[in-house]
């Protein structure tokens, strides 16, 4: 609605909706594998694993307006013993997107879209922990947008070359 009470439209005369929208369309487990190579004797281990936890999002698109992204996770729990358990989870989303721009749509797929899954995937790894005998993971709440900002950063800075105070001092 407009402030002078009015209501506008997003449909063109064509009747083509034309406001920009973005959304999860399903999400599922794409990949899972739990591995416990030293049970049973790791379960008898007096020393807490320390974890190792690697994060990873990938994104393609698929057709049209959809996208699927994946949000991949590896836990490695080792401790002076040996490996206790390993975690390898690919958990993905197909994502709708119409109307928006490309900096708009890569935005969406590396950083809201994984706020999104996230919660559900951390769920898979505290199942597959409990269920292979171990303390369920409970991973720590992540900040995907900031750390897509900073990925941003990062680039330009890249892309932008050792500035003046960065090169050695020379000799003239």
């Amino acid at each position: 609605m407009a402030d002078d009470g009015t209501v506008t439209s997003s449909l063109r005369l064509d009747g083509e909706d034309t406001l920009p929208s973005a959304g999860v369309i399903s999400q599922y487990v794409k990949d899972l594998s739990v591995e416990n190579p030293n049970a049973p004797e790791s379960f008898s281990w007096q020393d807490s694993p320390q974890l190792d936890i690697q994060f990873n999002i990938q994104a393609r698109a698929i057709e049209g307006d959809v996208h699927e992204v994946e949000l991949k996770i590896q836990i490695n729990a080792r401790s002076e013993a040996g490996v206790a358990y390993i975690v390898d989870l690919t958990y993905a989303g197909l994502i709708g997107m119409r109307n928006l721009e490309e900096a708009q749509m890569h935005a969406f797929m590396f950083a809201e879209a994984p706020r999104i899954l996230f919660p559900f995937a951390r769920r898979v790894i505290a199942d597959a922990t409990r269920d292979a005998g171990f303390t369920p993971v409970m991973l720590e709440p992540i900040d995907f947008n900031g750390l897509y900002i900073q990925q941003l950063a990062a680039q330009a800075e890249a892309q932008q070359g050792p500035s003046a105070s960065d090169e050695p001092a020379g000799h003239a």
